[in-house]
């Protein structure tokens, strides 16, 4: 069965009309013919959108008893059992209500697709799940419906319905959106312009980077290597001279002529020796793009100008930077430089800028080499110019200058075999040596053509021109090969002290240095393999690129082993042995990235386990503490009825009686709290985490504190919060009896509670003598006393047990000064999911 196809409507903020424009899509294919339902879409009572749905056929929605109330959900078993060619889903980040099908919607989507039915639906960018933080920071408000972007990413259309901060302010004051008494809170809070304009601006980045890997993808699977200048990238050539930073800075400048311009640096590490880059030049340089917004590329190349255009062409660039040549004049006998040749072989769609900088044609050394290995043309050059070039030589000798005599001619041939030794190494060289020694025989010795020699003193001039011939040929072959090699190395040492880098700047990700190694040695895939021992099957600890991984390092083109259990496998060409000490290198790198990752996760399960040592430590100390209060009234009682000395009447005894009850209770609540508390912390029990009405709790911690000392305000319309009963009443018991002891008695401590976004906070007033702010943080810590508590007020357990339990139950205790003096401690708890804020001002659940 084939998986239905998902379209996906992204709105750019609430509001926009997404709903809208998915209802008439539907419109229009039920025009068409198409099978097309609604199995769950929300109008939100505004009537345009209502008049949208005349006409589809809607799905029975699905009625859940939940807390008192009935809800509606999408009824996926009827939408499943009606079998739609497409079905429409709004909403796709909705939370359903516990009881249902699936705890998201978009689990109901995907089996939807999964039945082979083609699914309509709607979300919007805050709901995005990596935009979670940045949308909080924009708002104010924390989405607490989310989306994994993997589920939008994954759809096979993505639709954006924007629509300019303005004009979705003055829709919203016409009435479109919210209700009258609605409007006024909303326009002033979640949409205001900037807001609105930072949505915006979310949504068309996101879409943008989309869009972006939509046409990669499709470039890779239709192998296109043409320029497609969808968006200004700009590639930067760098040498590592002076002028790379006025080569960075103009790139930049040009990129940000357009929106969303890219600038990516590149340098050409090439084994010629012919560069002549500063390790130091170039790291500024490289500071200097990343601090631009750019990146920087290191990437190795037998040929500069090919390899750049390669690089510029693979990222889909649009323009290329480079710098005017640093070569004198006369250099250019060697050929033409890197700027001439990429401006050739750009093609039609890509542009070349050719900057001028201070150090044009201030030259940049003898080129010594060029190739880092002897590729096939200049292997074909140096046989013509070996075997070709002594016979023009002799026909131009022969026919035009027959004079020159004997030892001229063998200097010229003699010239011929250091170039074909020069271009082609050793054996084209002695091939000339040969050929050349055989024509000067024949047509330079007499007797003229024939294969003999009269005079003995023409065999030594012959003798020795071979051997000086083959003697020549060696020391420039070798000279070549230990410029050759000492370039080589150079190069390896620039990619390790560029590795090196890396490391020192703390670039630690394993997908990171991956894909150096991808781009360093123009790689297709890059996978890193592990086992457990030598017959477990392989696993992929890490992979990069376009292509599919390979499985086991046997399947790869590349295949290098790290330790026993480990190997670096890489698909795409086969590296020279050469080129494997660096890899070695780069492998070693990613098994100590790997190492490290690890061990920062133990570390951080560590500092859980010290934390978790910490606050179990002062929950033990805490129990001294809390216990002395019950244990002194219990002993108080019942020393007085074993008292002779007085005589208690009847409603004395059920007094005190009903004291030791209280006392004893307290104490077995307070126990069982503090042991649950610490098999919490070593992993042997989880909280008890439920909704919880904050009005059921509060009231039962206020029954140690003095009556008539505190002030309830805990509205009844406060959403439920997800905690621990039993720790909130102990947590909000110790704020508040520390709170009365330092409060004045003509001035009542206010336990006032209210909820703001996806929280509730308690917030404990007094009017105490507060506390300074370089303070407000060690009165958390175990055993501390702030001020002139009296002897016998406690220990200082009292906070910081009350911050372990708020931690425990996901929650937060922080402290603030009281306006006009004292000290207000903040209980921060979770709203139970389900449960939407109270603040009408904040509408984080309106999708459409």
């Amino acid at each position: 069965m084939r998986r239905g196809k998902l379209r996906i409507y992204l709105g750019a903020a609430p509001g926009v009309g997404k709903t809208y424009a998915m209802l008439a899509e539907a419109q229009r294919r039920v025009e068409r013919g198409t099978d097309c339902v609604v199995g769950f879409v929300e109008h939100h009572h505004r009537p345009r959108t209502e008049v949208m749905l005349h006409g589809l056929e809607q799905i029975g929605r699905l009625e859940i008893p939940y807390r008192g109330t009935v809800f509606t959900e999408m009824d996926v078993d009827a939408v499943l059992a009606r079998r739609p060619a497409v079905a429409l889903v709004d909403e796709l980040a909705h939370t359903n209500v516990p009881g249902s099908r699936n705890s998201k919607r978009w689990r109901d989507v995907e089996e939807l697709l999964q039945a082979g039915i083609d699914v309509i639906s709607t979300v919007n960018i805050q709901h995005l799940e990596s935009l979670g933080d940045v949308v909080e920071s924009i708002t104010g408000v924390r989405q607490r419906e989310t989306v994994p972007d993997e589920v939008v990413r994954r759809a096979d259309q993505i639709e954006l319905v924007d629509m300019d901060p303005q004009a979705l302010r003055r829709r919203m004051a016409h009435g479109n959106i919210y209700q009258p008494d609605k409007l006024d809170a909303a326009l002033s809070n979640y949409f205001r312009p900037g807001n609105l304009t930072a949505l915006r601006e979310l949504a068309l980045l996101w879409t943008a980077d989309r869009v972006d890997e939509y046409l990669q993808q499709y470039r890779g699977e239709h192998n296109i290597r043409s320029t497609w200048q969808a968006r200004e990238r700009i590639v930067v050539g760098l040498t590592g001279g002076p002028e790379g930073r006025t080569l960075v800075r103009r790139a930049v400048r040009l990129a940000e002529k357009g929106a969303g311009g890219e600038v990516l640096a590149v340098y050409i590490a090439r084994s010629d020796g012919l560069t002549s880059a500063s390790p130091k030049e170039l790291t500024a340089q490289r500071i200097l793009v990343e601090d631009l917004g750019g990146t920087f590329h290191h990437v190795i190349g037998d040929d500069v100008s090919s390899s750049l255009l390669e690089f510029a062409r693979g990222v889909n660039a649009t323009q290329v930077v480079l710098g005017s040549s640093r070569r004198k004049t006369w250099q250019y006998v060697f050929g033409p430089g890197v700027g001439q040749t990429v401006t050739r072989d750009s093609g039609p769609d890509l542009d070349v800028h050719i900057v001028t900088h201070g150090e044009v044609a201030r030259g940049r050394g003898l080129p010594v080499a060029r190739g880092a290995r002897l590729g096939r043309a200049r292997i074909v050059g140096g046989w013509l110019t070996g075997v070709v070039g002594p016979v023009l030589l002799t026909l131009l000798l022969d026919g035009l200058a027959p004079d020159v005599g004997l030892a001229n001619d063998m200097l010229l041939f003699l010239t011929l075999t250091v170039a074909a030794a020069l271009l082609g190494g050793l054996v084209p060289a002695l091939a000339s040596a040969a050929f050349g020694s055989l024509l000067l025989n024949y047509y330079f010795t007499p007797p003229l053509h024939e294969f003999t020699i009269s005079d003995p003193k023409n065999i030594v001039a012959i003798a020795i021109f071979f051997g000086v011939a083959v003697s020549v040929a060696s020391v420039v072959d070798i000279a070549a090969r230990r410029t050759h090699q000492a370039a080589r190395l150079r190069a390896e040492s620039e990619i390790l002290s560029f590795l090196a880098g890396s490391v020192l700047r703390g670039e630690t990700t394993l997908d990171a240095l991956l894909e150096r190694v991808r781009e360093t040695f123009a790689m297709e895939s890059v996978a890193l393999l592990e086992r457990e021992n030598d017959i477990a099957p392989w696993t992929c600890a890490g992979s990069v690129g376009p292509a599919e991984r390979v499985e086991r390092p046997e399947d790869a083109d590349v295949d290098l082993p790290i330790g026993d259990h480990m190997a670096l496998a890489l698909s795409g060409r086969v590296l020279p042995a050469e080129d494997r000490r660096v890899l070695s290198a780069f492998a070693a790198q990613a098994a100590v990235v790997l190492d490290r990752q690890r061990l920062v996760g133990e570390a951080g399960q560590a500092r859980e386990l010290a934390e978790g040592n910490r606050i179990r430590t002062a929950l033990l100390a805490a129990v001294s503490h809390d216990l002395r209060t019950p244990l002194a009234g219990i002993k108080a009682a019942v020393t007085s009825l074993r008292s002779d000395d007085v005589e208690w009447s009847e409603d004395d005894h059920r007094e005190l009686l009903a004291g030791i009850e209280e006392g004893a209770d307290r104490l077995d609540n307070l126990i069982g709290n503090l042991l649950d508390m610490s098999r919490l912390q070593t992993g042997t029990v989880s909280t008890l985490i439920r909704e919880t009405e904050l009005d059921e709790v509060v009231p039962m911690a206020l029954g140690g504190v003095p009556e008539g000392s505190v002030v309830l305000d805990i509205p009844e319309s406060l959403p439920m919060v997800a905690v621990d009963p039993g720790l909130l009443e102990r947590a909000v018991a110790n704020i508040v009896e520390n709170a009365v002891k330092y409060s004045p008695d003509n001035a009542p401590v206010l336990v006032a509670a209210s909820a703001i976004a996806d929280r509730v906070e308690v917030r404990v007033v007094d009017r105490g003598p507060g506390v300074p702010d370089d303070a407000k943080d060690r009165i958390f810590a175990p055993f501390q006393r702030y001020g002139d508590a009296p002897r016998g007020a406690g220990v200082g357990l009292g906070l910081a047990v009350a911050r372990g339990f708020a931690e425990a139950m996901g929650g937060t205790l922080t402290a603030e000064d009281t306006p006009g003096g004292g000290f207000t401690t903040v209980l921060t708890l979770r709203t139970a999911a389900g449960h939407p804020p109270a603040r009408p001002d904040l509408p984080p659940t309106v999708t459409s």
